[in-house]
């Protein structure tokens, strides 16, 4: 049994699901994938269990019944991945903007010493492809703006892209985060950093999604700036639940 497992989130997901699925298990190191599905209307999830007759005891889905957020989709997850002793569970989204084979080295980093390991756009200047200016801007700035508020020395806070160890997740508290939609990302290496956990980030080419919608709104956008100030402030007052 591999000991890891990669959870991609979904929602309306049809276009691309199959073939990042098989995209993963081309790879030649052995990862688990379980999809969470938050009841795709498109028949995302069908097209999952429908795959895993080929893919027994390595592909897994949980439904839930309905958009519930990024946040909380990663949560069930990573409690998913603990019930089940794996060692390095990872994030990943499912429409090709984070590079499968890029997975073996988020695995290398950590199986090498990093307890958190991102895939990094903004480590190495802006590898960023395909993205409309504005969004670049948008995200780019984001980074400057989390690490002047959190002290984090990290270049892309908001990375989706990442492989966790098993005990930082055991360690920082998931049932007291707040974040639901893309801040989520934020909260997590603010908690692995306030731990002391080493953080390393791998600098990879995002590109922007070929199929399917992108599921960025403004909500979100106001999530990741204010969302920010509250979870530092709750920070100093409430260093027990970080």
């Amino acid at each position: 049994m591999s000991d890891r497992l990669v959870i991609i989130p979904t929602y309306n997901e049809i276009e691309n699901i199959e073939a990042i699925i098989k995209a993963v298990f081309e790879l030649s190191t052995e990862f688990h994938v379980l999809i969470v599905d938050d009841n795709s209307p498109d028949g995302t999830a069908k097209v999952v269990e429908e795959l895993q007759a080929n893919f027994k005891d390595r592909l897994f889905i949980a439904v839930r019944n309905g958009k519930l957020g990024l946040g909380t989709a990663y949560i069930h997850g990573f409690k998913w991945a603990i019930d089940r002793k794996y060692n390095y569970i990872f994030e990943m989204d499912a429409d090709f903007s984070h590079n499968p084979l890029d997975l073996e080295r988020l695995y290398a980093a950590c199986a090498n010493g990093a307890d958190v390991a991102v895939g990094s756009r903004y480590k190495k200047g802006v590898n960023v492809v395909d993205w409309p200016l504005y969004r670049v801007l948008l995200s780019y700035g984001a980074s400057i703006y989390v690490k002047i508020i959190t002290g984090m020395r990290v270049h892309d806070p908001t990375a989706g892209f990442v492989c966790y160890k098993r005990y930082v997740l055991e360690n920082i508290h998931l049932e007291s985060i707040r974040s639901i939609g893309y801040a989520f990302q934020i909260e997590m290496k603010f908690r692995a950093y306030l731990k002391n956990y080493k953080i390393e980030e791998i600098s990879i080419v995002f590109r922007d999604r070929l199929r399917g919608k992108s599921k960025m709104s403004g909500s979100i956008i106001h999530e990741a700036i204010f969302g920010v100030l509250k979870m530092k402030i709750r920070s100093l007052f409430h260093k027990d639940k970080f």
